[in-house]
């Protein structure tokens, strides 16, 4: 295997790993913060890809898709949250986890009502179609922007956080939420802001995913799993945590699908090794979160006592 091919992979990995943080940042702030469990966070990714979708057949512009993706999904988280998920804050985890898979199906079943099983592509930009040249290396342009995206996001999120009186409300509501509400803080609203926040955070993965993959029911599910791993391993409530666990897993994922089918053609016949491969990388990353929590139960970056 060349080195060309493992460099390409990893920037691969790593653009697969900035797709996921956008998603674990989102459900890590109201996982983490709201201690609220929404299994539908992957139905709001894909209603981005489909607000993104329908934005960008309308008017053709890639910008206004992106924006539709998440400032549709932002709105739409907050009408959920107001609308339904509110009265489940104070519930348990188990109430939290059935109502938002019922929502996982209705979502599922509204998506193909509106705009059918077919799965709907979308073209990507034409300053975007190209490929531009890195170390001597052919890489698609459009997969480098997803990275500076992620990026911007992260940096984004942590000034947010760290550095302005909402993100000083959302670290007090977390630590004492009694106290802050005695202090005159709407800690509803203050959560319905977290949420949608997360949503469009979801949403904007949704849309930054668009034209690379195809847009269809469903899509969202697999990468829900994946993105729970994620929080996991970078630790609850922690953007941090939720940065460096999507840019680990991603690349393990990805360089695992590469290498492993590799390594095992040197025992197994090619068909074989192709099949087995695959598999094995996306036990890996399972594996891998076996071990952090073994070492580490809060996960890698867990989050600070205040």
């Amino acid at each position: 295997m060349s080195p060309e091919l493992l460099f390409i992979q990893a920037l691969n990995g790593l653009q697969f790993g900035v797709l996921l943080f956008l998603m674990a940042a989102g459900l890590t702030l109201v996982f983490g913060i709201m201690s609220f469990i929404n299994l539908a966070h992957g139905s709001l990714y894909m209603f981005g890809a489909y607000f993104a979708a329908a934005a960008y057949q309308a008017t053709g512009s890639f910008l206004v898709s992106v924006g539709a993706g998440f400032c549709g999904v932002f709105v739409l988280g907050a009408l959920i949250d107001r609308c339904g998920f509110f009265v489940l804050h104070r519930r348990d985890h188990l109430d939290q986890v059935l109502a938002t898979f019922g929502v996982v199906l209705f979502s599922n079943e509204v998506a193909r009502m509106i705009w059918g099983a077919s799965p709907i592509f979308m073209e990507l930009p034409e300053s975007m179609a190209d490929s531009i040249s890195l170390f001597g290396l052919s890489y698609p342009a459009y997969r480098i922007l997803i990275i500076a995206v992620g990026l911007v996001v992260a940096v984004g999120l942590y000034l947010l956080i760290e550095r302005t009186r909402i993100g000083m409300l959302i670290r007090a509501g977390a630590s004492n939420r009694s106290m802050v509400a005695a202090l005159g803080v709407n800690i509803g609203w203050l959560n319905t802001f977290i949420f949608a926040l997360g949503a469009g955070l979801a949403g904007l993965a949704g849309a930054m995913v668009g034209p690379i993959l195809s847009v269809q029911p469903g899509m969202g599910d697999p990468i829900l799993i994946t993105t729970l791993v994620v929080i996991v391993i970078g630790g609850i409530g922690s953007i941090r945590g939720a940065f460096l666990g999507a840019l680990v897993v991603g690349v393990v994922d990805t360089l695992g699908r590469t290498v492993m089918p590799f390594v095992l053609r040197q025992s197994l016949d090619p068909e074989t090794a192709n099949t087995v491969g695959p598999a094995l990388s996306s036990l890996a990353v399972y594996v891998l979160m076996a071990v952090i929590l073994a070492l580490k139960p809060d996960g890698l970056f867990p989050v600070k006592k205040r």
